[in-house]
């Protein structure tokens, strides 16, 4: 069960969106590779929770390094990982071009895939407004270290650092940040 809260999009830049509310997922726990193992190791596996781990870190420390080396790593029904650019702005030609003018980072993108498709997300989770949790479900889209306004909202989208949908589209890539 995927639990949601409503924001109002306060973004005057966005007209179509400025005033409606819009759902964000609610994340509530965060489980690192410790977690994750001994949850595996309670699934009736032969192996220890130590091994499990093990296993775990060096293949995070291998998609890593073969996403830094321009390889898209696919673990099947989870996801696609590969690295996006972050573009600062066009330029006007490719001899005009210059990474500190217009480029300005990279990002991690993960698009499901398999059994954790959106196909098939769509078809298996379940919502329930997060209200019991807190209060009446609605917010304002608020920086949650700050209590300022992120001006972040969009229809449909997740502007928060604990996950989403990861397609932004953001600075050229091809839809999979």
């Amino acid at each position: 069960m995927l639990l949601y809260v409503l924001k109002l999009n306060q973004n005057a830049k966005m007209p179509e969106a400025y005033g409606k509310y819009y759902a964000y997922p609610v994340i509530t726990q965060t489980v690192g590779i410790d977690g994750l193992a001994e949850h595996m190791a309670s699934h009736n596996t032969p192996f220890s929770k130590g091994a499990i781990k093990g296993m775990i870190t060096d293949m995070v420390s291998c998609i890593k390094e073969l996403t830094l080396q321009g390889f898209a790593v696919k673990i099947d029904d989870l996801a696609i990982f590969s690295i996006g650019i972050r573009n600062k702005e066009g330029a006007a030609s490719e001899k005009e071009f210059t990474i500190a003018k217009n480029i300005e980072g990279f990002r991690l993108r993960a698009r499901g895939t398999g059994e954790f498709s959106t196909k098939t997300i769509n078809l298996e989770a379940t919502l329930k407004k997060a209200s019991a949790l807190l209060g009446d479900g609605t917010t304002p889209d608020t920086n949650p270290d700050t209590g300022k306004d992120t001006g972040k909202d969009t229809p449909g989208g997740d502007n928060t650092d604990q996950g989403g949908s990861g397609t932004t589209g953001e600075g050229g890539g091809d839809g999979l940040e």
